[in-house]
Order: structure tokens, then sequence, then C-alpha cells
């Protein structure tokens, strides 16, 4: 049914008569799409069985790719863009080349807007749908020559689109052809009656930023507008296969395969249809023929006795061809992938082939830090590996369906996928104003599901479906769910607005923190518990990722869940000195919508490096655990948690350590079948008897062969194990140390009225009396200290964007700089003594507390320091700490660090399982790690000693009696600190220029990371450093 397009610019003047007068499609939420072709299986059909069977389109004479330059004329308001460009007459000579696909804002044309909550334009109009304005609606208008084949002739020509934000109209020679929204899906048109085979022909199209559909469109990314995806042309003969609906089942208790099979075919009534199913070889293992009835449609069956079964840890796939004949000839051939598996629920649980799967996923936005939604497949392969080599087995294509490659990658990758539809209205609230409860929307709703499902209904990775994300509930989702449970029964439905009762299969909550976890895990809920978001990934985070992942392998209900999410979206650009940034919400325009930095949640960075806490996810996401058994000698507890394959594939490899140097080491073969228990003696294994000093035994399962985006010897899972502890030193045994020469040396004592200056051996501490802090240390002469930095208490941290989140730069505020009033300052001397001390007190009004700090220089020229806090604990106010410790800043040629502690990658006390206990060096320079906002970086937890040292070795060694957490930047805390309001200032790591010195900060504790969310958790109480009594001794010894 056509209906007028009244476009403001006046550019629809060619529309029929009959055309639809009172409002423009795109401000009429009930016109979704005009003559666009229905929505069926993403396919491509063949002229041959030896080019389907070759699975390459772009070798078949029926595709005709329009991808690369168009011309192109963008205007920023929608009025203002060009009358009559789709005429054959128009001149477009002034017009620039532009890329197809390709998003305007990041070819130069408009500016990018980054929104989480709220619409693109709430800066501008107040939300009112489906009423956008015309102002600042960018709208790119696009003409492109095209010569269609001449044995095109005859055939049917459609063009494909694969998404076109926010929608999209087509005009052929001058001639109107169709419009469409729902900008993640594809949009097809036939083009038949418009072109003419064997000339040029002119294909016009044009993009709106904005539209009625827009409101379904407010998810938490970047809000760009253009053409994404394939473009291109394709003939089909007048008799083709139109859809095809693949269902594959289990029958016998799981073991044998069942495929119900449904074809519609256009032009084909009395056509033989004849289906091919072959394994991974070729070899036919069954086929059926079947004729097209009147009604255009064929239905067959096939029986596969105990076919391979598809999962995600074992994609075993078929390809099943199905070829359309005419008459003796092959009119066209289909091929598509097969995966015999089958999805359910009992118990409370999602079987998948029978088996209560654990759901290890992450969400994932189509994201390049470069082209944006313009997603190469090269970037999806590179994204499908990294997921393999953290052991990421589920993604949840969110918020919208991706791009049909996706899916034909993880069907043959194997990934579970949650196929979302293009639905998000969380910027009209969950309340009364909510689309799901507007009538004008239905429409809308019930087409995007309708679409996701037919499109991506053949692919086995899909086991579940999404009705959409964050857009309220009410009638339209309930009819939106009947409608897919209906049409695919064969699959759970979900949608996490629908909460515990509502319609849908599972229930999918967003951010629930542990106890409502545990709580709706003990509970008699018939639904599974999978978290459709949790783990809030933003910046520094993911402490507490432990506490989750204890629970979902303690309670059956509780099947795990999606972290939010997978990739940084931030936008690789260079800031005005030319350095490589980040930019996020608020980077670009004047008065932008922008929820700022809030976009980059992910495990791994913009260009694809992971973070430093994918290492805590690729640990607790393992599927190989070992427990002790006896450790001396050698016997541990392996457990197999895949669900469908043994550990033929994967080889123990054990190193015994001594800190920092192999003991010994060996390799064991292993036999554990999927889900069983098996105890294993390490061959070879044998527990040193002198052995000094602590020694871990380190575990690797790593691939014997390598596998689908796993090299041979990448190990799968690790662990560690503590056999003999660290003996920690103490003060008496620090004391009695005497330095390397005859006799005990002396400390000496030098006063002035601004200073005392002890030395002992090669160390010369000077103490300002004005202030009780050291200023000076030096060694041999050679200054330790950074001009103009003494060595001062640490109370505080660069704030994470969970401490933001939290508002911890407001209530911990007052350990940012407390005051420090010098009480008193005393030297106590005593010639009977080898040792000095110097005690300086203060008072920190500010916090209620009193602070004694206690340096004592040994004969060996080793420095102790103890700092010991007592606070009020009648105060009124008791803020908790960031940090309990010190700084000291060095000069820069002490650029290197070796140290002992757990490693190599920045680790809290919340988050340092995936890291391990070990001897590392490395470079000051490299300790910092680019987040895409500045924050805390670059903790290491459970050390033993710090070294921090020159290219000669010579610097200072810091050890403590207890394990410290330290680190050694090339910034001070100020430089990545954004102060009380992160979002008054637009900051960037690529912005950071690094110091010429390296700040060392020592702590006894640091406070956790958390990861429930972004907006207001905390650590747990257990990694949080309340307001008490602290008190933290280490020593510098020279290097």
């Amino acid at each position: 049914m056509f209906r007028q397009l009244m476009f403001s610019c006046a550019c629809m003047a060619v529309l029929s008569a009959g055309a639809q007068k009172d409002k423009p499609w795109w401000l009429d939420p009930e016109v979704n799409e005009v003559n666009t072709m229905a929505p069926h299986a993403a396919f491509f059909a063949y002229e041959s069985e030896d080019l389907a069977e070759a699975g390459c389109k772009d070798r078949s004479a029926r595709y005709l790719s329009l991808e690369g330059k168009w011309k192109f004329n963008f205007s920023k308001d929608h009025d203002k863009a060009p009358r009559d460009f789709f005429s054959l007459k128009y001149d477009d000579s002034q017009w620039t080349d532009f890329p197809v696909p390709g998003m305007l804002e990041l070819n130069g044309y408009g500016d990018a807007v980054y929104s989480n909550t709220g619409y693109s334009w709430k800066t501008q109009f107040k939300s009112e749908p489906p009423f956008v304005e015309e102002r600042n609606n960018y709208t790119g208008s696009y003409r492109k020559m095209v010569t269609i084949p001449a044995d095109w002739k005859g055939d049917r020509i459609c063009l494909h689109v694969g998404s076109a934000t926010s929608n999209l109209t087509v005009w052929v020679n001058g001639k109107f052809v169709g419009y469409s929204e729902d900008s993640k899906v594809s949009a097809e048109f036939d083009l038949t009656k418009y072109l003419t085979p064997g000339r040029e022909n002119l294909i016009a199209m044009q993009v709106m930023r904005w539209c009625d559909g827009s409101y379904l469109e407010d998810q938490d990314f970047w809000r760009f507008t253009g053409i994404a995806r394939e473009v291109y042309l394709y003939a089909r003969p007048q008799a083709h296969i139109a859809d095809l609906f693949i269902t594959p089942d289990l029958t016998d208790n799981y073991t044998n395969g069942k495929l119900d099979i449904r074809l519609n075919a256009a032009g084909a009534k009395g056509r033989t249809v004849v289906f091919s199913l072959r394994d991974k070889d070729g070899k036919e293992v069954a086929s059926q023929t079947a004729k097209v009835g009147s009604d255009g449609e064929a239905k067959v069956g096939m029986d596969v006795k105990n076919p391979l079964k598809w999962t995600a840890e074992t994609p075993h796939l078929y390809m099943l061809y199905t070829t359309l004949m005419d008459g003796n000839s092959v009119a066209e051939v289909v091929p598509q992938r097969v995966g015999f598996r089958k999805v359910e629920i009992k118990n409370a649980q999602v079987l998948v082939n029978g088996k209560p799967v654990l759901f290890k996923g992450a969400d994932r936005h189509e994201l390049d830090p470069v082209t944006g939604y313009v997603v190469s497949v090269e970037r999806m392969l590179e994204d499908i590996r990294i997921m393999k080599e953290l052991n990421i087995n589920a993604v949840r294509t969110c918020h919208y369906p991706d791009d049909p490659r996706w899916y034909e990658l993880c069907d043959i990758y194997g990934l579970y996928l949650v196929a979302e539809a293009n639905i998000e209205s969380h910027g009209m609230g969950y309340g009364d104003k909510t689309l799901a409860k507007n009538a004008s929307y239905e429409k809308a709703h019930m087409e995007r599901n309708e679409s996701n499902v037919k499109i991506y209904k053949n692919h086995p990775s899909i086991i579940f479906w999404s009705l959409g994300n964050e857009a309220g509930y009410g009638p339209n989702f309930e009819k939106a769910y009947d409608f897919v449970k209906a049409y695919d029964p064969s699959r759970p439905c979900q949608y996490e607005q629908a909460g515990q009762n509502g319609k849908t299969d599972i229930f999918c909550p967003m951010y629930y923190d542990y106890g409502n976890c545990e709580r709706y895990a003990k509970g008699d809920n018939p639904r599974p518990l999978i978290q459709c978001e949790y783990a809030h990934a933003m910046g520094n985070s993911m402490g507490g990722f432990k506490e989750y992942w204890d629970m979902t392998r303690k309670y059956p209900k509780y099947q795990g869940g999606f972290i939010w999410d997978f990739v940084d979206q931030g936008l690789r650009v260079k800031n005005k000195q030319g350095k490589t940034i980040y930019a996020y919400g608020g980077d670009f325009g004047r008065y932008p919508a922008s929820d700022h930095n809030f976009n980059c949640n992910g495990i791994i960075n913009p260009d694809r490096k992971p973070n430093p806490h994918a290492n805590e996810v690729r640990y607790y996401y393992q599927d190989i655990w070992a427990t002790p058994k006896n450790l001396q000698a050698g016997e541990i507890e392996i457990y197999n948690e895949y669900f469908f394959k043994a550990l033929d594939n994967v080889e123990l490899r054990w190193t015994l350590e001594s800190e920092g140097r192999v003991l010994a080491n060996g390799r064991n073969m292993l036999d554990v079948p999927a889900q069983q228990k098996r105890t294993v003696k390490l061959d070879g294994f044998r527990m040193p008897e002198d052995t000094k000093g602590e020694v871990v035994l380190n575990l690797d399962f790593v691939l014997k062969q390598g596998e689908p985006m796993l090299d041979a010897g990448y190990a799968v899972a690790r662990e560690q194990f503590v056999l003999n502890a660290y003996q920690f030193p103490t003060m008496e045994s620090v004391m009695a140390a005497c330095p390397d020469r005859k006799g005990v040396q002396k400390v000496a004592k030098e006063e002035q009225e601004a200073c005392v200056t002890l030395t002992a051996g090669p160390t010369s501490v000077t103490f300002n009396r004005w202030t009780g802090w050291i200023d000076y240390l030096d060694v041999d002469g050679r200054p330790m200290l950074e001009e103009g930095y003494a060595v001062t208490p640490d109370f505080w941290r660069a704030p994470t964007d969970n401490d933001y989140g939290a508002n911890a730069q407001r209530n911990l505020r007052a350990w940012k700089n407390p005051e420090l009033k010098l009480k008193s300052f005393d030297v106590k001397w005593s010639e009977k003594d080898s040792e000095k001390h110097v005690v300086a007190v203060y008072d920190m009004p500010s916090v209620d507390a009193v602070l004694t700090m206690t340096y004592t220089l040994t004969a060996a020229g080793e420095l102790v320091v103890s700092e010991d806090m007592k606070v009020n604990k009648d105060a009124k106010h008791k803020p908790e700490l960031m940090r309990f410790g010190m700084q000291i800043v060095m000069p820069g040629e002490f650029g290197r660090l070796t140290y002992y502690g757990k490693g190599p990658g920045e680790n809290y006390a919340d988050r340092h399982d995936g890291d391990r206990l070990g001897r590392y060096d490395a470079a000051v320079a490299d300790q910092y790690w680019g987040y895409v906002r500045p924050q805390e970086s670059g903790n290491k937890t459970e050390v033993r000693y710090w070294d921090v040292k020159d290219e000669n070795g010579k610097g200072l060694e810091f050890y403590s009696f207890a394990p410290m957490e330290c680190s050694t930047l090339n910034y001070l805390a100020s430089d990545l600190d954004d102060g009380l309001d992160k979002a008054a200032r637009q900051s960037h790591s690529g912005d950071l220029t690094p110091r010429d010195f390296s700040v060392v900060k020592l702590a006894s504790r640091q406070r956790g990371l958390a990861c429930v969310n972004s907006w207001g958790a905390v650590p747990l109480e257990k990694y949080r450093l309340p307001y008490q009594d602290y008190s933290f001794t280490y020593v510098i010894r020279p290097l």
C-alpha cells in the first residue's frame, strides 16, 4: 500500500496522486516500510551448485557490489536537503565523493554524539513522539550511476542495504522505489521495473539522522548517521526461493537429529526442490525431494542418526543445499549452515542438548574506533578470537540485530547468541510514557521483532531471542512475545523489563547485586537467572567478579550472565596537540547530548587490546579447575567444567618456582571427561628438600593442537598454589642486620635549625624540622628523591570511574589532602643502640585523627618507616579511606622495576586472581594503563619487595613485614584526578604528558574496585578501608 511522503524539502513530488497527505512517513510511527521486500532468512542464492559450495557471493554473476564512492551531498537541516536530487537531469558535478558504507559524522559531516539515557536531541528539543525537528536533522543524499549486466534481463533485480540510520528512501532513474525504517536490519527493494539491464542506471538514496523510529533506537552507544554493512544488487530468477526456515531438533535422549524444513517459493508452483544435507567433508548424510505447492510452500523433514552436535564448545556444522529446479536444470541453490542442537528450559535451567550450560557472556556493540558502525569481517574475527582467548562463550547482540556475517561466524566458531531486536526507548522511561504502552508504536514493536526473528532464524548459534532492551513493559512487548513464541517455539524468548513474572522465559535482570542473585537462586521461580548485563566493566573495574562466579557455580538456577560490555566505544582521533586519544561523549560539537565516557565499559579497549581486568574475566570464565589434594606429593584434583568435550586436547604443564627461579617442571596428559573430576599426580614431581624461600606451583592447561582461533600451546586455563609460604622479615631481623664490612657502623647525626640529617653506611636521610618530613634521601651522595617532593603519607587515589559513580570523590574527599599539623618532632638518640629514631607526630583535624611517623635508620643504612594512625572512634564523620600508605617521588632516571608480587598486570584487592605471584621486571613508563579516561592504575598486590632502579641496577628497594600494595608511575595522582565533577572536563589518557620522575606508592591496603555497577555500587565491605586505626611499616634499602 503506497502512502505519500510529504518531505518539507518537496523532494517527493513525483509520488502517486493516491499518496498520504497528512504527514510524512518519517513522522508516522505506523509507517515503517513502503515497498520493501518481506523479511526472510539471510542467504544468497547461487546459480550453480559449485558456486554454492564455494560460498562466496562476489564470485556469482548474480551479485553486483555497490560499495565504494558515491556522489554525496550533506545537509545539516533536513529541510535544506536538495530538491529533486534523484532526477536523471540533476547536476551532481559539485557533489563530493563519499564512501558507502560510511558514517557521516566520521567522514567530516556533523558531530558525533554519545548518549546513554535520553535521545541525542535532548539538548535541542523535548521528546514528544513521534515528533523530531528538521533542524540539525542531518540528511545525506547519495547518487550513483550503475551499469546493470545485460544478462540480468528477465531476472528479478533487488537492492540490499544492510543498515541505514535512521531511515532510507530509494529512487531509481528518477522514480520513487521505497522507504524503510529500522536502522539495524537490512532493507531490500525490488528494482526490477525501474532498471534497464545493459546500460547505466541512476540509483539515488537518502538517509536522515532522526525519524519517528529513532524513538525506538535510544541505545547506549554512539549516534551516527549513514549507511553501514553490505550494499549490493542481486539477481534472482522469476521463480525463486523466497524464504527458508530450518528448525533442528534432537530426539532419543539427545542422540539422533531431526530437521524440519519449510520453504516458501515465488512463481514456482509445481517446481521440484531438492534438499541435500552434507557433512564438513561434503558427504551427503540425508536428502529429500519435494514439489512446491499451489500455496508456494514445500515442507520436508530429515532424520539423521547420531549427528555431530552443535554447541559453543563443539560447533559441528552441516550444510543444507536447497536447490530449486527448472525442469532438469538448476534454477538456484541456497546453502545454509545447520547445527543439530536443542534448547529448552527444565527445572529452572536452560539446557543445551540436555546440559545446563553456564553462560560466560559479554554484551557486544558493533563498533569500530575509526569507522563506527562499519565493522569489517576482519574486525569481527578479531573479536571472536579475543573472546575465545578470554573463555567467553556467549554474546548478546546489544541492543539490535548485528551484521548477518557476525551470526555466520558465531555458527562456525561457536558462540551462544542472544539475538536482540532493535528496540530501546530508554529516554521515554518505564512508566506511563513508555512506548511499550503506546498504541501508535505497536506496529513498530511487532515489525522489528518480526524482522529480527525471520532474518536470523536459521542460525544455530542463536539460542534465545530478546525482544529489546530498556524500553519499559506493556502490551506491545506482550504481543511481540506471543508472536515470537508462535513463530519459533524452538527457542526461549527473554525480555529484561518483563521482570520475574512477565512474558519472558528467562529472568534476565541487569546489575543484580550479590544478595539479590542469591535470594533469587534460592527461590522457587521456574525461570533461570541469567543476567543480561552485569559486572559493569567501566574503566579500572571488575573488582568482585569472583563473588558472582562463586554463586553461579554454587546455585544450579543461576547460569551466568553477560558482562557490560565487550569493547570500549572510544573513537580513535587526534587531539589539538596531535596526540592519539580515544574520544567519548561530549568531545564533538557545541552543547551536545552527552553521557561522557559512560560508553567506555569494555573488557578490551577500542583497538582490541585487553584491558587489565580481562585477566580476571579469563580466569573466572575458564573451564578447567584444579584444587589441591596433596601438594607436597604433587597430587591435584582436576575438574573439567566443559559440558560437551573431554580434555583430550589439553596438556597440563606444571612449573615449580621459588621466587622467580624454576626448580622443576613437567607435563601431564589429561583424560578427564566432560563434567568429571580426576585426581592427577604430576609426572616427575618432587619437592626439593633444601629449598628456601617461597615456593609456588604454576599450572597451565594448554592446547596440544590448535583449535579454531586458538593456537597450539595457548593456555585455556591457569592455576597457582603456594607450597611454601614466604617468610617475611621482622623488625628484629632488620635491626640485627649488619653492613658488609668489618664491625658495626654507627649512625651519625647532624643537627641544624632547619633540619636533622642521619647517616649510616651509604645512606643519608635529611628531615625538615618544620614539617617533619624527609626532604632528602641520598645513597652514596646521589639523590634518591626528586627535588621538591618529600616522603609523605598517602590516603588517596585518583578516582576510578566506579569511584565517581559511587560519589567517592566527594564522600571520601577528607582523605585527599588532609591537614597535617606537626605537633612534635623528636630525635630519639641513644649511644647504646646501633640505630636512631626520628618521631614526628601530627594532628589531622579534618579527619579527627593523630598520625605518628617513626623513622629508624639502621647501621646497615636501611631506613625503617612506621606510619601509625589513631582515629577518634567517637568522631561524627567517619569517611572510609582510599589507601593507607606513603608516597616517594624519585628522579626520572630510576625508570626500571623489579618486584616480587602479583603480576604482570595491574591488580587490586578484589581483582587479582587472574594474575600470578612471581618475580617481574618492567619499565616504569609501561605501568600506567591508558584507560579511555585518566584514573587510578598500575597497582600490584601481595608484594614482597619492590625495587625501583636505574639502568645499572642502582636505586631503592622497598619491602615490608607483610604483603604490600605498590605502584610506580610517571604520574602524580593529581595528574589522573578529575576532581569533584569529572563531567566538568573532557580528559583522556592520551592527553597526558608523563612526568620526568617516578612516583612510588606503597600501601598496606588500597580500596577495591567493585563491578556491580558504575553508578552507586561500592566494593564489598571486606575490600574497603573503614574509618579505624591503621599502621604500616616498610623498609627502604639502598640497591
